[in-house]
């Protein structure tokens, strides 16, 4: 008996027909071998959504593979991935070979397993099952959904707003929470408050204590606004206290902290953006290569269970393994008497599946990491430590608050706290988005204090602060808030990321999304016209219908007509009732200088302007930031143009303002309004121009070829003249961070050489 097995990728193929030995031969199928037809009518609403695939034209020679072997053998295995998609290909190939009449009388098995080791394989093989149509049927209705509303929606964009611009059934919503963030941000107004503290000293320990009360009344956030009334307090204070505080009362608490639950997808990708600062591309990228295999010695091992997953579940056999491990190196008193469980928030999660971990916790990652790249060390690392230390005993951190006073009504408070016992944190802490370093982290201490006793006030520090807005999103607060809201599923964060990216709808700068002028203009026309398609109770309704559909709780069908009948119908509403004026421009309260019509804000082909609403009789212009009083260009004194010796004036454009000739568009010599900085370090990549220092379109510093546009080579961090030790680029960059400090950083992403802060510290 030979038997054909088929998984997606050739990786695995090679590791798993080690495992199985003679009888069994493995191919990859390379992703998907059909898709639908990349025309309209793809998928027929009309005839029960019937839907007309065609093979992947790159994957045709390995269709042609598995056929050629499939005439061979007398039993098939689809060994996919564990997932809809996984299960949708199995489908499809079983489809492709059936219509070849490959399959008459052969046994068809599928089998699933969520890591590749030898035991996992083998067992799978032993235990095989049918295909799940329920699964299969939920990935073809997510399929025709985003086709119907690619196929459709995307070119009412092109008659109302721009063409080549697209708008996705899960796209569409991720988009709206960057540019509301980014609206909430611009609409925010700072307000001013003041806090005072008191620097103190006790048993030759210095601490400082933030004031409370006043007059017996406790301060509120906004109680101080100004400096008079702040230097009032603190004058008073100074006054009254005669360099002295007394310990009015003194608080002592225990409290415990519980480890994270091991990792699934999106948890993954949060930590690796915030800790490695990995997109979220990237780390599945680095992800799939673990799983798939590594090869250690003389074999190819998986290193990590499958990473598409919102299971926080882990298999008996794992936690024992983690168990005998956390008992032999950290000592009995850090393993807790019963196994911790975890449980899943998400709706649809399969306890049958697995969190991401170590397919064994034995293979420790110091002792494997010759095997690792750089960055593959760096991801199994974190997923190891993450596992680890979720089996591991809770952490205990003792506080202290003390309340000093002086006076009849000034009251501060003093907090402190220490590890009393570290437990899982001696292996592993979770990080946070947009907060300052965790004070358990700091261990902030007190010194020895008695009530009743005096302690020694130094100083009273009257500190202004003004109330910050919310922080644009990165890719892992993006991805929480996509989890959060139920938009998308833990397969799709990555791409959903990378196609507002690649449509040009929002640009990452400083780790950071800024929605661009073409994405808040798509955005408006979606939520004022297709308000419900980028609602995030209906996304992630629609989301949860097709979870049910997988479990086999609902029909394919009833699913796609409930979205697909009102949806056609306001299509072709839109069509007629809205008109691409109402898009692209919103009128101002404000005459235009020339003519006397009214201006509005206009999209052009580089991003929102103020134009006339006569255009073309009148073409007055302007730059969108610019004062209507400004609007006159600016002459540049004592200076002719060198082309032809007219006037140079400063411009406004893309990238900002720049000196260009007032006889333009006959004379087009621009220049830069401020004479870029140059570092003098040789770009690495033409090795023509020199680095210098620019600034971007938001004000951000970064650092470019001399020769662009020729040379387009541009960083973010500054350049120095010294190579990578790691990979010989000719030159590293300066990376400065609140944690680390400053340090020598490679800027190539597969290298991810960083000098350690100790070695910077001694240069």
């Amino acid at each position: 008996m030979s038997a054909l097995v088929i998984v997606e990728s050739p990786a695995k193929a090679k590791t798993i027909e080690k495992y199985l030995g003679k009888g069994f031969t493995v191919l990859a199928s390379y992703g998907h071998v059909r898709d639908l037809v990349p025309k309209e009518g793809a998928v027929d609403p009309d005839h029960d959504f019937a839907m007309k695939y065609s093979l992947v034209e790159r994957n045709q020679r390995h269709v042609q593979a598995i056929t050629k072997a499939m005439k061979k053998a007398d039993e098939l295995y689809l060994a996919t991935d564990p997932d809809r998609e996984g299960e949708a290909i199995s489908w499809h190939v079983s489809e492709l070979l059936k219509e070849k009449k490959l399959l008459k009388d052969k046994p068809v098995h599928r089998v699933v397993f969520h890591e590749i080791t030898k035991k996992s394989i083998q067992k799978a093989i032993q235990e095989p099952r049918e295909l799940s149509m329920d699964m299969v049927d939920a990935q073809q209705a997510r399929r025709a959904l985003d086709y119907l509303v690619g196929f459709n929606l995307s070119p009412l964009l092109w008659k109302k707003i721009r063409r080549g611009l697209s708008a996705g059934r899960v796209q569409s919503p991720a988009l709206r929470l960057i540019v509301e963030r980014e609206l909430e941000i611009e609409a925010f107004n700072s307000r001013e408050y003041w806090s005072i503290e008191a620097a103190t000293k006790a048993a030759n320990q210095s601490f400082k204590a933030k004031l409370t009360h006043v007059d017996g009344e406790k301060l509120t956030q906004f109680s101080v606004e100004n400096a008079a009334d702040a230097n009032k307090i603190k004058d008073d204070i100074v006054a009254v206290a005669a360099n002295k505080l007394l310990v009015k009362k003194l608080q002592k608490k225990q409290r415990k902290r519980n480890p994270a639950a091991p990792f699934t997808t999106s948890t993954l990708q949060q930590e690796a953006s915030r800790k490695l600062g990995f997109t979220t591309k990237k780390t599945m990228q680095i992800a799939q290569q673990l799983y798939e295999g590594v090869t250690i010695g003389s074999e190819s091992i998986g290193l990590i269970t499958y990473m598409r997953t919102d299971s926080v579940n882990l298999a008996a056999e794992a936690v024992d393994e983690i168990r005998q491990l956390i008992e032999s190196r950290y000592g009995k008193e850090n393993l807790p008497k019963q196994a911790p469980v975890y449980k899943t928030k998400s709706k649809n999660a399969q306890e049958a599946h697995e969190a991401i971990r170590p397919s064994s916790a034995a293979r420790i990652p110091d002792e494997i990491r010759g095997s690792l790249s750089n960055d593959q060390y760096k991801l199994y690392l974190l997923i190891w430590k993450r596992v680890v230390a979720s089996q591991m005993v809770h952490a205990l951190i003792d506080g202290v608050s003390a309340d000093l006073t002086c006076g009849k009504g000034y009251v501060f408070r003093a907090t402190g706290s220490t590890v009393n016992k570290p437990g899982f944190m001696s292996v592993y802490l979770e990080g946070k988005d947009d907060s300052k370093e965790d004070d358990d982290n700091k261990e902030k201490m007190l010194p020895p204090l008695e009530e009743g006793a005096l302690v020694d006030l130094q100083e009273v520090i009257a500190n202004q602060h003004f109330t910050e807005p919310p922080p644009r999103y990165g890719e892992a607060s993006l991805v929480k808030a996509l989890e959060e809201h139920g938009i998308g599923r833990p397969s799709t964060y990555a791409s959903i990321i990378s196609t507002l990216q690649n449509r040009d709808y929002v640009e990452l700068e400083t780790k950071r999304f800024y929605p661009t002028d073409v994405g808040r203009i798509v955005n408006k026309f979606l939520t004022q016209h297709f308000t419900n398609y980028v609602d995030y109770d209906f996304t992630a309704k629609l989301e949860d219908g097709l979870d049910a559909v997988s479990r086999g709780e609902m029909q394919w069908l009833p699913l796609m007509k409930t979205f697909w009948q009102p949806f056609k119908t306001l299509i072709d509403d839109k069509e007629v009732s809205v008109q691409r004026s109402d898009v692209t421009q919103e009128a101002l309260e404000e005459k235009c200088p020339e003519c006397g019509k009214q201006l509005s804000i206009r999209l052009g082909r580089n991003g929102r302007f103020i134009g006339c609403t006569d255009y073309p009789e009148c073409s007055y212009t302007r730059n969108l930031n610019d004062d209507a009083a400004s609007a006159e260009p600016e002459v540049v004194e004592g200076r002719k143009c060198p082309k032809c010796e007219s006037n140079l004036i400063i411009r406004t454009g893309r990238y900002g303002k720049f000196i260009g000739c007032s006889a333009y568009p006959d004379c087009k010599h621009m220049e830069p309004l401020e004479k870029p900085k140059d570092t003098n370090v040789v770009c690495p990549d033409c090795k023509k121009g020199t680095i210098l220092e620019r600034k971007s379109r938001k004000g951000k510093i970064f650092y470019s070829c001399s020769n662009y546009p020729k040379c387009k080579y541009a960083l973010w961090n500054e350049p120095i003249n010294e190579p990578c030790p790691n990979c010989n680029w000719p030159i590293l960059t300066l990376k400065t961070t609140k944690r680390r400090g400053t340090e020598k950083v490679c800027p190539q992403q597969e290298c991810s050489y960083v000098t350690p802060c100790e070695e910077m510290a001694k240069t």
